[in-house]
């Protein structure tokens, strides 16, 4: 019993110093960072919806896009009541790490801080994926970023573009424009991924995973 009083006041504390640390992390800002190539050239391809997702951010938020990092533009805002970091980087994808790296730098923040969104080949054209991590499945942006880091553990979405035709070129596929009627699925797509990063912001990544993931 004597011991037990000894005891309690240090379980205490240990809970008390969880509950802070658990409420420090969930302050800090969530960094979306949508991969894409730089420049007029590329804007509207397959391979920069990651890009379009963090204009529709942007465009909700009220929020301007600076390079107040290098290779990055970022604004920080709010999305869904909590902090954020919207980031398009200014490198092409297959060197989004340098981008990555930069910008985790600047804001002292780990990897699990970030949400990568990127294009999949793998996914029909509009469907979302969510995951914690995994592998880059081919996708040289998702590789550079593993380069960078060290990890693949840190959360992305991907947005389904559809495969090319049997015998087509798939690198000029992910470089090239979606079709007129596969523009409305896109959009679709671009706005349910908006949706998604809002969603993880004010529920948490695993009850926006069953959510969208779900969806066709």
């Amino acid at each position: 019993m004597v011991l037990k009083r000894f005891l309690d006041p240090f379980r205490l504390l240990r809970s008390e110093e969880r509950k802070r640390l658990e409420d420090a992390n969930s302050r800090k800002p969530l960094i979306v960072i949508g991969l894409a190539n730089p420049g007029a050239k590329y804007r509207g391809t397959r391979h920069n919806v990651g890009a379009m997702c963090v204009d529709e951010l942007a465009r909700r938020a009220g929020a301007r896009l600076e390079n107040k990092v290098r290779d990055t533009e970022l604004a920080e805002t709010e999305i869904g009541g909590a902090p954020a970091i919207i980031v398009r980087p200014i490198t092409f994808v297959n060197e989004s790490g340098k981008s990555v790296r930069n910008v985790l730098r600047k804001f002292n923040a780990e990897p699990d801080r970030l949400l990568l969104i990127v294009d999949d080949m793998d996914l029909k054209i509009g469907r979302l994926r969510l995951r914690v991590g995994g592998s880059s499945g081919g996708h040289n942006g998702l590789k550079s970023v593993r380069q960078v880091t060290g990890t693949d553990e840190f959360p992305r979405m991907r947005i389904g573009v559809g495969r090319p035709p049997a015998g087509s070129d798939p690198i000029q596929h992910v470089l090239g424009r979606f079709h007129p009627d596969e523009r409305a699925l896109i959009e679709a797509a671009v706005s349910r991924a908006a949706d998604a990063v809002e969603a993880i912001q004010r529920e948490g990544l695993d009850r926006a995973m069953e959510t969208f993931n779900r969806l066709a």
